[in-house]
């Protein structure tokens, strides 16, 4: 089975992707999520550009990145800054298991949406709360994406910028914001099941910071007990131990090799790749001599990698017990044999009947995929929610024509 959540409300009063993701995550295990969007426009992600994708050039009716972070949910257009869309809230919230926001403390302060109005509306439901930098500090109420408060400030740049980089490295779209959703959803998971042991409804916190931290935990550890900034790294291409490192193919492509246990795999290896003299090389044989002259081992190693295509060394490598993997293109990983038979990509159908794939909640059950549905259109429950808060379609109509809702 997939809804192990089912029977689970998710009232979900968010934006952009973090937080989002956690709502997907949550959509993917079960529950019922309920995405409540403004009056003006809704979520901005809906109309975020990346990497100059404006939605032209595809026959897909979707914003790919809204996808990821709103598949399976319903949509609600409410102005909860009226009095008439905070009552409405308000009445969400009583009938929902989960509170889930992104919004700064101020905010939901000014938005009448504090702690303790919100236990008025429903003294049982979970609120849960994702940030750039924490729900508590001097800057809590600091706004954050993840390029910020993950990549930079949690010192995830730092760590893994080579030495002789020109430039800190760059994440890539929703990086931080991916992994920092699903860590929430876990969160909301472990909340859900302690308030069904105890009745204990608890607040449940987590920020783009604390996961980038994370991240980089060894990093920031080996900080603490040397004195030092990072884990020694050295210049791109290199590592320590040569049997843990990429190597470019005749071709342009990239493998990556994993023999953290040198002593275990190099001279079988190096049988592999065709060059037996290397594995009973006394530069190279045991780990610590391959360690000492990680040069003179990384720079055979590059020049046998460049003489064959990727296809040779995929068929070279194929028998290889110790690990290894192509660096995949994403456009790869959407044909990996691997990904189809355990289900990570969903197949969703847009409101135009065209099929597209996206990216599934990353847990899985009992050995099920997450069922495919696509995200929201802009306010596209709203009368069904509605209805389902018992008002009749007079009470709908009405509210619709005061503004109070989409």
């Amino acid at each position: 089975m997939s809804g192990l959540l089912n029977g689970v409300k998710v009232v979900e009063l968010a934006s952009w992707t973090y937080v989002p993701c956690a709502g997907a995550a949550l959509a993917d295990w079960g529950a019922d999520v309920i995405k409540v969007e403004d009056t003006r426009g809704g979520d901005p992600c809906r109309n975020l550009v990346v990497g100059g994708l404006d939605g032209t050039g595809t026959h897909v009716q979707a914003n790919f990145m809204m996808e990821i972070g709103n598949h399976g949910k319903r949509s609600i257009g409410l102005d909860i800054k009226s009095e008439a869309g905070a009552a409405l809230l308000g009445r969400l919230i009583a009938g929902a298991d989960v509170f889930l926001t992104n919004w700064l403390p101020g905010q939901l302060e000014r938005a009448g949406l504090t702690v303790e109005r919100i236990r008025e509306f429903n003294p049982a439901v979970i609120i849960a709360r994702g940030s750039g930098q924490g729900s508590r500090g001097p800057e809590k109420d600091r706004g954050g994406f993840d390029g910020s408060s993950y990549t930079a400030r949690a010192g995830v740049a730092y760590a893994l910028t080579p030495t002789n980089a020109e430039f800190p490295m760059a994440q890539g779209p929703a990086f931080g914001d991916l992994q920092g959703g699903v860590t929430l959803a876990g969160g909301v998971a472990t909340a859900l099941f302690h308030r069904e042991r105890t009745g204990h409804a608890a607040i449940v916190d987590s920020s783009l910071l604390a996961q980038g931290m994370w991240a980089v935990a060894p990093d920031i550890a080996a900080a603490d007990y040397y004195g030092i900034d990072r884990i020694p790294a050295g210049e791109a291409g290199t590592a320590l131990n040569p049997a843990v490192n990429r190597y470019r193919t005749k071709d342009g492509r990239w493998v990556q090799m994993m023999l953290l246990q040198a002593d275990r795999y190099w001279k079988g290896f190096c049988e592999r790749i065709g060059r037996p003299d290397l594995g009973v090389d006394d530069r190279f044989v045991p780990l610590a001599n391959l360690v000492a002259n990680t040069e003179a081992a990384t720079a055979e190693l590059r020049k046998t990698f460049a003489e064959h295509d990727l296809a040779h060394w995929q068929k070279a490598l194929a028998d290889e017990p110790g690990v290894w993997s192509t660096i995949a293109s994403p456009q790869e990983v959407l044909d990996d044999p691997q990904v189809a038979a355990n289900g990570y990509l969903m197949t969703v159908t847009d409101s135009g009947g065209n099929d597209y794939r996206t990216v599934a909640a990353p847990v899985q059950f009992d050995e099920t995929p997450a069922p495919a549905r696509r995200a929201p259109e802009y306010g596209e429950h709203t009368e069904t929610i509605l209805l389902e808060l018992g008002l009749d379609w007079d009470e709908v109509v009405a509210t619709k024509e005061s503004g109070a809702i989409l």
